[in-house]
């Protein structure tokens, strides 16, 4: 199944870059990619997914494909600075420079990978000693915010670290993590999206949510966020706590699912007929999950447990969402959604769901792990 389904995900992937060369799909709710230019925070997907098929085929069309987007990046970085404010640089780098340095030992994208974290770096905010998430240092909604999200964007500032020696990499990302642990996680294991902190202080303030269906709900994507970041936190940093976070996020995740395994928008709405799921949440938390699973002992309980949920969840995906009979879909994945409340995307295809989603084909078929640690670190 998971053979078959690769062999599906790398045809549309080759179809869309011929289809649409030198642009990135971006979010619509048409049940379609809208394509466009490198400006959003969700394009590194679309490379990251390009190198997979890359490493799964051997075909040098994705190889020159995410050569060239890794180019349009370098420019973005460094000339257009087009919507760079804001934490998710690890998602826009991650899989794209850091890829093609771990893929071809690129030193131009190693170089490039190490400027986008030091650009990452422009988050830290002393006072707090946290990484703020959206807008400017002083801004009056964002300023003292940080979100579940960033988990999977620290993973570049490890890699950086480990690049160069830099301690202050190593310290904000370990920061960020331990406040994410005290804070956007709940005491059930759940998580908020967001919490707040006075900036000139760092004072606590609350949590609350941006995509949830209410401030102290579960935002699926978000608990899916956890379940892979902190295991990612353990594995940079060997801290047993983030490994405990993980697991317990990924019990959380499993015990919260409809029969049909493919979760819910948020694990609190409403539920209705017409109610959104999120198979993008369900990609990331089975990367997730696979992940802990590979930092177990064979003869752990846990690691079994783990294995068989996401084997589960996955096949769910592909019998459930994936788009295998519709040979002119664009996307991978069908009900994934963005931001419901926003009514932004909440039924339609996710360029991170289709990324996760091969990420965790390539798991489960030959072992390779996506981009977010050097591979000899496995």
């Amino acid at each position: 199944m998971w053979e078959q389904a690769m062999e599906d995900a790398w045809k549309k992937t080759l179809g869309n870059l011929r289809r649409a060369p030198g642009l990135f799909p971006h979010i619509t709710s048409e049940k379609r990619y809208e394509w466009g230019e490198n400006r959003d925070w969700i394009e590194g997907f679309y490379t990251g997914m390009t190198w997979l098929c890359y490493e799964y085929t051997g075909k040098e069309e994705f190889r020159e494909s995410a050569l060239m987007q890794v180019e349009s990046f370098r420019e973005r970085l460094h000339v257009t600075r087009r919507n760079l404010d804001h934490h998710d640089i690890g998602f826009l780098y991650q899989p794209s420079a850091v890829a093609a340095w771990i893929i071809d030992r690129d030193e131009a994208a190693r170089t490039l990978a190490l400027e986008a974290a030091e650009h990452l770096m422009l988050r830290w905010r002393p006072e707090g000693r946290y990484l703020q998430a959206w807008g400017p240092k002083g801004d009056p909604q964002n300023g003292g915010r940080i979100i579940i999200d960033c988990m999977m964007n620290l993973p570049l500032l490890y890699w950086a670290f480990e690049q160069t020696g830099d301690m202050r990499y190593r310290e904000a990302a370990e920061h960020q993590a331990d406040k994410s642990r005290r804070y956007l996680m709940r005491g059930d294991d759940s998580s908020y999206h967001t919490f707040y902190f006075r900036e000139e202080s760092g004072i606590p303030i609350g949590g609350g949510t941006h995509q949830g269906y209410h401030d102290g709900s579960t935002w699926s994507r978000g608990q899916a966020w956890a379940v892979y970041g902190f295991a990612l936190s353990y594995r940079y940093t060997q801290n047993r706590e983030y490994l405990e976070t993980a697991i317990r996020a990924a019990r959380y995740f499993i015990g919260r699912l409809p029969s049909d395994g493919i979760p819910y928008w948020d694990f609190d709405a409403e539920i209705a007929e017409d109610t959104p799921r999120d198979s993008s949440a369900s990609a990331i938390a089975v990367c997730g999950m696979l992940e802990i699973r590979s930092l177990l002992e064979e003869d752990d309980p846990i690691r079994a447990e783990l294995g068989s949920a996401a084997d589960r969840l996955l096949k769910a995906l592909v019998e459930r969402c994936a788009t295998l009979d519709d040979d002119g879909a664009e996307g991978l994945l069908k009900h994934g959604s963005y931001h419901v409340r926003g009514g932004r995307g909440p039924d339609d295809y996710m360029i991170w769901g289709d990324y996760f989603y091969v990420e965790a084909l390539m798991r489960s078929i030959n072992g390779k792990a996506g981009y977010w640690y050097e591979r000899q670190r496995v």
